[in-house]
């Protein structure tokens, strides 16, 4: 895992790869409870046997948005950024979906500084963010996603 203490740290890592995450399996309990949480309930994700015999992948598929919930979760551990006040999830960006995650398959982040920027003390930083499906060649997806931390 990556420990970043200060502005000076973080920007040392600029245009590297930070790390991936440990993989992470996607059950059909985790999109039930994400489906409750967002009230999608759309039969591709929900209902098992109708995936299987009528869906283009034989089997229930992720929301995109929970895979991309999950970001929070598998940035912590690729990166500890320390001696901070606070850290917010600003924003994300150009997103592209590439590949749907059936249930059941693993997946794991991949994170890159792709700039870091001091906002009048506040470190705006941008991770290039690609989630991998275990066994496939396409990427789930692909984007920006933006962090601001108010370091001690």
């Amino acid at each position: 895992m990556l420990i970043i203490n200060s502005f000076e740290e973080y920007q040392s890592h600029l245009g590297k790869e930070l790390g991936v995450s440990n993989w992470h399996t996607i059950d059909q309990q985790q999109i039930n409870s994400f489906a409750d949480a967002t009230l999608d309930h759309q039969w591709i994700h929900v209902d098992p046997e109708r995936a299987k015999s009528e869906g283009p992948f034989g089997a229930t598929i992720a929301h995109g948005y929970l895979t991309l919930a999950l970001i929070p979760y598998l940035w912590k551990q690729i990166a500890d950024v320390r001696n901070i006040k606070m850290e917010i999830n600003y924003g994300i960006e150009r997103f592209k979906f590439g590949q749907a995650v059936v249930v059941g398959s693993e997946v794991q982040l991949g994170a890159k500084l792709m700039s870091i920027a001091n906002l009048r003390g506040t470190t705006k930083v941008v991770i290039q963010a690609t989630l991998m499906i275990k066994g496939c060649a396409k990427p789930a997806y692909t984007g920006d996603v933006v962090f601001l931390y108010h370091f001690a």
